[in-house]
This record gives C-alpha cells, sequence and structure tokens, in this order.
C-alpha cells in the first residue's frame, strides 16, 4: 500500500505529467493544422474549379471569335454593312476572350496551394528551434 502511494505521488510522476501535456499539446498542434489543411484544399478546389469554368469561356469564346473570322474572311466580298455587323462580332468574342484568358491567368497565379499551413508548420518549426539550442 505504501509503495503504491509513493508511486503516484514520486518523482515519476511529474515527468508522467510533463509527458502527457507534451502529447497532448502535440496532438492538439496536429489537430490545428489538419483542419487548417482541410480549409485551405477545399478553398483550392473551388478556386480550381472556377478557374475551369473561366478556361471554358475563353475557350467558347475564341472559337467563335475565330468562327466569325472565317465568316468575315468568306463574306468580305459581300455587302458592307454584314461585313461590319460580322467585323464587329468578330471584336466583340476577341476581346471577351483576352478578358477571360486574363482572368483566368491572373487568378491561377495567386494560387498558393497550403498557403497558411505552410506558414504556420514554418512558424512552429521555428519556436522549437528556439526552444532547442
Amino acid at each position: 500500500m505504501m509503495a503504491d502511494s509513493q508511486q503516484s505521488h514520486g518523482p515519476g510522476k511529474g515527468v508522467i505529467n510533463i509527458g502527457q501535456r507534451l502529447v497532448t499539446t502535440l496532438v492538439s498542434m496536429v489537430e490545428t493544422r489538419v483542419r487548417l489543411a482541410v480549409v485551405e484544399l477545399e478553398e483550392e478546389k473551388a478556386n480550381l474549379i472556377q478557374m475551369l469554368l473561366m478556361t471554358g469561356l475563353t475557350m467558347l469564346f475564341t472559337a467563335f471569335g475565330l468562327m466569325s473570322l472565317m465568316v468575315l474572311i468568306i463574306w468580305a466580298v459581300d455587302a458592307q454593312y454584314r461585313l461590319m455587323v460580322i467585323g464587329i462580332t468578330t471584336c466583340v468574342l476577341f476581346v471577351l476572350a483576352l478578358f477571360f484568358g486574363l482572368w483566368t491567368l491572373r487568378k491561377s497565379r495567386k494560387s498558393t496551394l497550403l498557403h497558411h499551413t505552410r506558414k504556420e508548420l514554418s512558424s512552429d518549426r521555428q519556436m522549437l528551434e528556439d526552444r532547442h539550442p
């Protein structure tokens, strides 16, 4: 009975408590980082879907622009009013294609996969390095 009471209050108890706190802290840190990674992955998925839609629109407007350009070339010898209408249509479609293409490019350059997670892991590593010289 005496040995049991000494084991629960002895010098080993402090080491066990420190170990338990360390494990608890590490588990909570890992949990936080995993949650952050999940949130960032969901955000990147939404960005990827948006970029795919914008790329599709860019390709669609480019295709219509090229078709209009072909019609413009074919009908270049016909009446001047039709030529003007097809020219305006071609210009509008090319401007739309250029707009969506540049928008997609800008959006893709802003995308950084797991930026916040990497930043937090870097700060965790820095804190651990500072504690252990």
